[in-house]
């Protein structure tokens, strides 16, 4: 096991009945807040107005920052940090999914940066070392942004995404309450829900290092949990239970624990360049891409049959056999039919109307500009990240 430090310092509320400790963590750091969401129906919603009422009732002065995207654009960002400097604002508070979260972190660390634009932070050029309180509050099980230290932002223009990492933007408290995720639609839960799957496949389970036998088995357990409360989530919106374990799992998969002791590069993530090309939902894409990008390792490389056999058996229910290749297969298909069948997701970008016309600048991208993928799971050349695209027309 690689030597690392680990440290989570955000204080998690979780529960039906929490949203009266808010004001005490807000004011732990002064008195005017920062309300970040995505646009009306979250300020419609009657979360919005009971978070305002939980604010005001303590003299916390609020200001607002709506309208963000799902995949949050940099001017977005731009626009927080410019209300942030001019009433001297001290906590941004984000509700709503990971791209709300991410938008807030940006903020938080522009905001106390040398500049007023959050690309001069991804691109190094200016340096940030500090940033505002940021508080979570997510609406969806999805990207686990309310416990950990990244963000992710699209630059539009420049048809990137990218974004910044450091311990003072993990958010200093998160409000998980599996009732604001009744009302997410089935279509969101399940991209959501893959997306938090994802995590764990690309960061620890499929990974181009040891497998530690304690941070390996706590990730097949939340896969394998998963894979069975995320249906019952997407058929059962109202079922506690489910929304909780969902919740609960998203947070887990990305708060630094599962992650401890590797050095690794997340070569699902890298492929999905999709909702930076076409502006596709980031989870779905992550499905679609997820079976192809299997088949087409297993078509070339023996050495990925006995971890795609593990994860047919122990995560999706495949029978064991001592033909560990043929249960690597029927793993592929295991999980190809649980994302079109048991989630309702398009598993083909043709379902889209998604066609190849940015895949050559995609490939370059998804290597981060080199020939290949560094630190990938199995090596991937541009070649190969066009081919597997390719794959999922």
């Amino acid at each position: 096991m690689n030597d690392f430090q680990f440290q989570n310092t955000t204080k998690v509320y979780f529960g039906q009945n929490q949203l009266q400790h808010l004001h005490e963590e807000v004011l732990k750091y002064g008195d005017k807040v920062l309300i970040a969401h995505g646009g009306d129906f979250i300020q419609n919603s009657p979360l919005y107005s009971r978070v305002i009422n939980e604010l005001e009732s303590h003299k916390i002065t609020v200001y607002e920052l709506g309208a963000v995207e799902p995949n949050p654009r940099h001017t977005t960002v731009n626009r927080g940090v410019k209300i942030c400097k001019e009433h001297g604002i001290q906590t941004v508070l984000a509700i709503g999914g990971g791209s709300t979260i991410d938008c807030c972190k940006a903020i938080a660390a522009t905001t106390l940066s040398n500049t007023d634009d959050i690309w001069d932070l991804v691109e190094g050029k200016a340096i940030w070392k500090d940033a505002l309180a940021v508080i979570a509050m997510p609406t969806i099980a999805s990207t686990g942004s309310e416990m950990d230290k990244s963000c992710v932002i699209a630059n539009v223009k420049l048809g990137i995404k990218s974004g910044i990492n450091g311990e003072p933007i993990r958010p200093k408290a998160a409000f998980l309450d599996p009732t604001n995720t009744f009302t997410v639609p089935a279509f969101q839960t399940a991209c959501g829900g893959f997306d938090i799957m994802a995590h764990m496949f690309d960061m620890n389970y499929f990974v181009n290092a040891k497998k530690y036998p304690l941070q390996f088995n706590v990730v097949e357990t939340l896969l394998k949990t998963v894979r069975q409360q995320l249906p019952i989530a997407i058929q059962e919106p109202e079922n506690y239970e489910a929304r909780a374990t969902m919740l609960w799992a998203a947070s887990w998969a990305l708060n630094s624990f599962c992650t401890s002791g590797f050095q690794t590069q997340a070569s699902l993530h890298a492929l999905e360049q999709f909702s930076s090309s076409y502006d596709l939902t980031h989870g779905l894409a992550l499905a679609i891409l997820m079976p192809k990008w299997m088949k087409y390792l297993l078509d070339r490389d023996e050495t990925v049959i006995d971890d795609f056999a593990r994860f047919g058996v122990n995560v999706m229910d495949v029978e064991e056999s001592e033909d560990k290749k043929a249960v690597a297969y029927q793993a592929i298909e295991a999980l190809q039919s649980f994302i079109k069948d048991e989630l309702g997701l398009p598993v083909h970008l043709s379902e889209l109307g998604i066609d190849d016309s940015q895949f050559e600048k995609m490939k370059v991208k998804a290597c981060y500009g080199q020939e290949s993928l560094p630190r990938a799971y199995r090596p991937l050349t541009q070649e190969d990240c066009f081919n597997i695209y390719k794959m999922c027309l």
